[in-house]
């Protein structure tokens, strides 16, 4: 079985964020670290390869940098790695990652590609399902719980009242949540390994991606404070003051 991951190194979440005052932009120092929601991911593809046989091949775009946090999926015990850096993808839209990542992918034969639900420094949510097309292959999205039967894939998929139950053909993606499994810490073993493991990496260019196309932020600004709520104090007709403020919102 060969299976796709999607990560994404992004700056420490430990480190306060910093913009590029020019661009307007995230600066991705050369330390990054392994997104945290994409070590759900890697977790799942981990167990489906050790359950099924088969490799795992982790697939990232962005800047390369130290290679710290594609390090750290490879000490999880991934194969190898295909890093895409390009300079010219800086401020790439959610739609051009999706075509980098799927050109990546479609380059060798896959029967499962997954990925986090969204990144924790983008949140657009909607890379996966645009793959999915690109790749021409189901999306089983939001996925709380995955299980493999031959080449049926089942899934529960999260809902806001519980979860569907839903299945596929493989070729498939997966995009998983936060919950769907505990992922492992990488041993000494996988660290020492990690280094010696094979690293592919390669430019829009070489993928044939048009990156013509991309984000311009004009401006940013603070976000306004929280307001103070207001304090109503029951003189036995409070809740008159609360079903007015209820309606305004047009919650009743």
């Amino acid at each position: 079985m060969d299976i796709a991951v999607c990560v994404k190194q992004i700056p420490d979440p430990a480190s306060p964020p910093e913009l590029d005052p020019t661009t307007n932009r995230l600066v991705r120092p050369d330390e990054q670290v392994l997104d945290d929601t994409d070590r759900y991911g890697l977790e799942v593809g981990l167990q489906l390869a050790e359950d099924n046989g088969g490799t795992v091949t982790i697939v990232s775009m962005g800047p390369a940098g130290s290679m710290q946090g594609i390090r750290q999926a490879l000490a999880m015990g991934a194969d190898q790695a295909i890093v895409i850096d390009d300079a010219n993808l800086e401020g790439a839209d959610a739609l051009t990652t999706a075509r980098v990542l799927a050109a990546a992918i479609s380059r060798n034969p896959f029967d499962v590609v997954i990925a986090g639900v969204e990144s924790t420094d983008g949140y657009s949510g909607v890379v996966p399902q645009m793959m999915s097309e690109l790749l021409d292959v189901p999306a089983l999205t939001f996925a709380r719980r995955v299980e493999m039967e031959g080449s049926t894939v089942r899934i529960e998929r999260q809902t806001a009242s519980g979860y569907d139950k839903v299945e596929a053909s493989l070729p498939a993606l997966l995009a998983v949540t936060a919950g769907v499994v505990e992922p492992r810490y990488p041993t000494f073993k996988g660290i020492m390994a990690a280094k010696s493991k094979p690293v592919e990496k390669l430019t829009a260019e070489e993928l044939g991606i048009d990156t013509t196309a991309g984000q311009q932020i004009a401006s940013i600004s603070p976000a306004p404070e929280r307001a103070a709520g207001e304090i109503v104090e029951d003189d036995g007709e409070a809740h008159l003051r609360i079903i007015e403020v209820l309606e305004q919102a047009k919650v009743i």
